[in-house]
């Protein structure tokens, strides 16, 4: 079983949650609610990694908590005014 990071997120536009797994490219799902979406986007894994697997394509390995400490590091932390 792997185990992917998952970002939800409310989008005004679509008029509910996108899900996004940032370490499957094109992998998402849409719900009406928070957990819709989480559902939504459990089934797009399966999908995803069972396409890659038939094509022959190279799975990645999650990279977990790694990956999101990244994503903060790069967008949240670079945002913050720095101290003097």
């Amino acid at each position: 079983m792997y185990k992917y990071a998952i970002e939800i997120f409310y989008s005004d536009e679509d008029e509910g949650y996108i899900a996004v797994v940032p370490e499957l490219p094109g992998c998402s799902a849409f719900g009406k609610t928070e957990e819709a979406a989480l559902e939504e986007v459990k089934i797009a894994i399966e999908l995803w990694l069972e396409t890659a697997k038939e094509e022959g394509r190279e799975i990645p390995q999650p990279q977990g908590k790694e990956l999101l400490n990244t994503l903060y590091e790069t967008t949240v932390r670079a945002k913050q005014p720095q101290k003097a």
